[in-house]
């Protein structure tokens, strides 16, 4: 698995996991709706620490800086 997950894409994916937890804890944890939040911020928290998303490499997207030496090579191949 390569990264394709950028610094502050990671740190939104963790806020946007809490928030999640809290608006499950907020709701009840055995409703369906407490139970797709919490899914919802296992998967945030799990492509966060991973620095890898499934879906952005199914769409080709990626918000990880290319190193500028790679970004030359890119350029040149292309």
């Amino acid at each position: 698995m390569k990264r394709n997950e950028g610094t502050l894409d990671r740190i939104l994916r963790v806020v946007i996991a809490a928030a999640a937890v809290v608006a499950a804890a907020v709701i009840g944890f055995t409703t369906v709706a407490g139970i797709v939040l919490l899914v919802v911020g296992a998967v945030m928290l799990i492509t966060a620490a991973s620095g890898f998303c499934p879906l952005y490499r199914l769409f080709g997207l990626s918000t990880c800086k290319v190193p500028a030496a790679r970004a030359d090579e890119q350029i040149r191949v292309h």
